[in-house]
């Protein structure tokens, strides 16, 4: 029986008694568990490809949790690291099997890029999302109505089957926002996302009420960044941060672009995306204001 590693098989019991996020955080835990079993036993990256028939790169996407990890591997790589413990190495292979099977997202596959999956598999294990959008209201808290005419703006040559499905897995990735131990959002919506007349009238008085609505939940903060403060700090485009209980899961700055997302986890690029976002919310009303200034623009729009 191999010596007791603290922070190793506590983080994987908890997982498999616990799972939440689907297989892109179960992959993301899987990993860093390897690297750390590695790193503890000063393997290198090399032998550990060896170990495996693989790559310098297999290993690096694997102790990352880009990609899932077959059983075999998994149980080569324990092998090498000198786990014997037979308890030990069952929780390592349950949760590589977990970290294989598709999420709620899979049914969706023909229109969701993998870029946006990975995303989706981060939010649903986020313990606070704090997020910032200059031109469209965030997609958490879109009516379907607002979101049907953002997704025909983005997509003006697909069919309306596509757009419907587009909308519905909008609308079903809204619902970790109602269940039982539900994020945080905090989000910042700049004034120009609320008066741009996306859908027409009629669409744009549901959404905000609909903001109106969702502001009143305990688990949602709601700021207004008004055209009246002048330039933003985050002029640069759209910023999403997650922050996960887990420690195995650093916090992540997601930032969408129009075909493709960066995700950041080095911590001088956290520092800076959470110093940017901290600076936002000082700038934005407070949130006691939200809601009299939506009430102003939904009196505008009747």
């Amino acid at each position: 029986m191999t010596a007791a590693r603290p922070g190793l098989e506590p983080s994987i019991r908890r997982f498999l008694e616990h799972p939440q996020g689907g297989p892109t955080v179960l992959r993301i835990v899987l990993g860093t568990q390897l690297r750390k079993l590695r790193e503890a036993r000063g393997v290198s990256v090399k032998a550990a490809a060896e170990a495996i028939r693989g790559s310098h790169a297999k290993i690096s996407r694997l102790e990352l949790g880009r990609v899932g990890c077959k059983e075999r591997d998994v149980a080569d790589l324990l092998t090498l690291y000198n786990v014997t413990d037979e308890s030990e190495r069952q929780d390592f292979l349950a949760l590589a099997r977990r970290a294989t099977e598709p999420g709620w997202w899979h049914q969706y596959s023909d229109i969701l890029p993998g870029w946006f999956e990975t995303h989706l598999g981060l939010e649903e294990a986020a313990s606070v999302i704090r997020t910032y959008e200059n031109q469209f209201v965030p997609g958490l808290l879109q009516t379907e109505g607002y979101a049907r005419a953002v997704t025909y703006l983005g997509h003006p040559r697909a069919a309306a089957s596509e757009i419907e499905r587009r909308v519905r897995l909008r609308m079903t990735r809204q619902e970790l926002l109602h269940r039982p131990g539900a994020p945080r959002l905090w989000a910042v919506l700049d004034e120009a996302s609320l008066r741009r007349p996306l859908g027409g009238n009629a669409v744009m008085r549901e959404q905000i009420e609909h903001l109106i609505e969702m502001s009143q939940r305990p688990n949602i903060v709601l700021q207004v960044a008004p055209f009246s403060i002048g330039g933003v700090s985050a002029a640069g485009g759209p910023i999403t941060i997650l922050r996960f209980l887990e420690p195995d899961l650093p916090d992540i700055v997601y930032l969408e672009q129009l075909t493709s997302a960066l995700y950041l986890d080095k911590q001088e690029d956290l520092d800076n995306y959470l110093a940017v976002m901290d600076r936002l919310c000082a700038e934005a009303d407070q949130p006691s204001s939200t809601v009299p200034f939506l009430e102003k623009i939904l009196a505008e729009l009747s």
